[in-house]
């Protein structure tokens, strides 16, 4: 017998026909033995449609209604899937996060989870009972239901896991695991077998979809291990394990990329000592988050070009702060760029292999693709590109590095 918690996002309940398929993938749990707790999303397209009602309700709307009213898909969610299985001849309830309780702190939209108390469901678990429970929400200090933020329900899923110890936290999707690239692009892109939390919490923050960056962070810390399997197939996933349990790593593991990048560049910046710190400060009183870095000294000494990445979304307001700074900072321009792409490889090799980034610069290169910006840690080099050489460098990289299938 295994403890399970199993995770099914908004396209695996998108409908009553697949909420039905859900409940006979839980049912071949319980039938094999299994203790199961589910968490489940909120079905595909509900929750930009609450978002959009709040939107057109009021655009200075209180952020604990926003929370009441976003939260009430999931509500919706579990109700159905509890009915499929009691069709099924399955025990089973629902439970909403302030019933579990899911205690999390107050911050309204983007709550963190603090502690899960799951005693009762344990205790049901001994009844042969299956826990149906909603991603995404809890229950705040202020004892209103907050949210966790697009995406949380990964998060709910494996904090609810570490808090029953279960054995595993299946994450169902739209994909059958993870690739060492998009097969969009990369068409001879592989399935990985397992891949280390520290390799997937490269992947997710450097523009992989498949699990939330938060929830690879929480499962790492937690050793909780994950598993990522497709909702619509029966086909083997991909295992998210400790960096112990795999026998021999690959230089790289995979390649991916986001379009989410804007590049600005401060020309012919003072190359004198407090300026940096002036524009970085600007930046993050603002909360705009700046990622990649890159500065470039003039012969002479005297001048600089200043480059960093933001967020694309993030880009408009990132120039505004930089506007009211004119004065203090004296440049001859500053000039944004929206049209870029970052493109990563990763692999948990790289500890132990030289020459990773003479590679990767050298195919890029052969393929007539200019690097911008460079940006490097023990397991990852990242590099910023034309977005029109998006699938061009990420096919290129696959290929130098072997990750082509056969």
């Amino acid at each position: 017998m295994a403890r399970l918690v199993m995770k099914f996002g908004g396209t695996s309940v998108g409908s009553v026909e697949r909420i039905k398929n859900v409940a006979l993938r839980v049912k071949r749990e319980v039938d094999a033995g299994n203790e199961v707790a589910v968490v489940v999303s909120a079905m595909s397209g509900d929750t930009n449609r609450l978002v959009d009602l709040v939107s057109s309700m009021s655009t200075m709307h209180d952020a604990r209604e926003y929370d009441v009213v976003l939260s009430s898909g999931e509500q919706v969610t579990i109700g159905l899937l509890s009915m499929a299985l009691q069709d099924l001849g399955i025990s089973a309830r629902s439970w909403l996060g302030w019933q579990i309780p899911v205690r999390t702190n107050a911050v309204h939209g983007s709550a963190r989870i603090e502690e899960i108390h799951c005693d009762e469901i344990i205790s049901r678990f001994g009844e042969g009972q299956v826990a149906v429970c909603a991603g995404f929400q809890g229950i705040g200090t202020d004892n209103r239901i907050t949210t966790l933020g697009r995406g949380g329900s990964d998060t709910s899923a494996v904090a609810l896991a570490a808090a029953l110890k279960a054995d595993r936290c299946d994450i169902y999707t739209d994909v059958d695991g993870i690739y060492t690239a998009d097969p969009r692009i990369a068409t001879k892109a592989a399935k990985l077998d397992k891949i280390t939390f520290e390799e997937m919490l490269e992947l997710a923050s450097l523009g992989a979809k498949i699990l939330q960056t938060r929830s690879v962070e929480m499962a790492m810390k937690h050793g909780v291990k994950l598993q990522v399997l497709s909702s619509f197939e029966d086909l083997p996933g991909t295992l998210v394990v400790d960096e112990e349990e795999i026998v021999e790593h690959q230089v790289v593991s995979g390649v991916t990329y986001t379009r989410d990048e804007a590049k600005i560049t401060l020309q012919q910046v003072a190359d004198k000592p407090g300026i940096a710190a002036l524009v970085f400060g600007a930046l993050a009183d603002a909360h705009v988050n700046v990622d990649m870095i890159v500065q470039n000294v003039s012969e002479d000494g005297k001048a600089t070009d200043l480059t960093f990445t933001v967020g694309r979304k993030e880009m408009n307001q990132a120039l505004a702060v930089l506007d009211k700074l004119t004065g203090e900072v004296n440049c001859k321009a500053i000039v944004p760029d929206a049209n870029v792409v970052k493109v990563s490889i990763v692999g948990m090799g790289m500890t132990s292999h030289a020459g990773v980034a003479q590679t990767m610069f050298a195919a890029l290169a052969e393929k007539g693709i200019n690097i911008q910006v460079i940006s490097t840690s023990e397991i990852k080099v990242s590099v910023l590109l034309a977005e029109e050489y998006t699938e061009l460098a990420v096919r290129t990289l696959h290929t130098a590095f072997g990750l082509d299938a056969a």
